[in-house]
């Protein structure tokens, strides 16, 4: 695990114990793997990972474990047209480039988009508490995949 990883998963551990969250080795196996992946897991992916190393733990377990951390604010759950939502570890503000034909999910930071909330409640009056920006397009595999045919 990366060192800023290593520091990332601290943090989390620091915020579940101050919300009153027991650590069972099950939430510390999730986080961990949340932190450490990408690709924005779904449920069922975290479960089949880490089957092996929690052979009694239940795909419900993973569930609740993310429902936890969801809400003391750990995570945030995408949910993208297709039925299962993607669980991503919310560090830093990040948007999502999705690609259509695979559905895969990329993170990329940008900063500067706090001015779109400052416009969006000058013009409209309301009170922003949030926003999540998406972008479509073709991975580079699919593309390649494209060219091919």
């Amino acid at each position: 695990m990366a060192m800023a990883q290593h520091m990332k998963l601290d943090e989390a551990i620091d915020t579940l114990k101050k919300s009153g969250v027991r650590i069972t080795p099950q939430r510390h196996a999730v986080l961990e793997y949340l932190i450490q992946s990408m690709s924005h897991p779904t449920a069922d992916e975290i479960y089949k990972s880490l089957e092996g190393k929690f052979p009694n733990m239940s795909v419900a377990t993973v569930y609740n474990n993310l429902r936890v951390f969801k809400e003391v604010g750990l995570v945030k759950e995408l949910t993208y047209g297709d039925a299962s939502s993607r669980f991503d570890c919310i560090t830093t503000d990040h948007y999502h480039i999705i690609c259509k034909p695979c559905g895969k999910i990329v993170d990329f930071h940008y900063p500067g988009l706090d001015e779109v909330e400052t416009l969006a409640e000058q013009v409209t009056g309301f009170h922003v508490s949030d926003h999540r920006m998406e972008i479509y397009g073709i991975c580079p595999s699919c593309k390649k995949n494209e060219a091919h045919h």
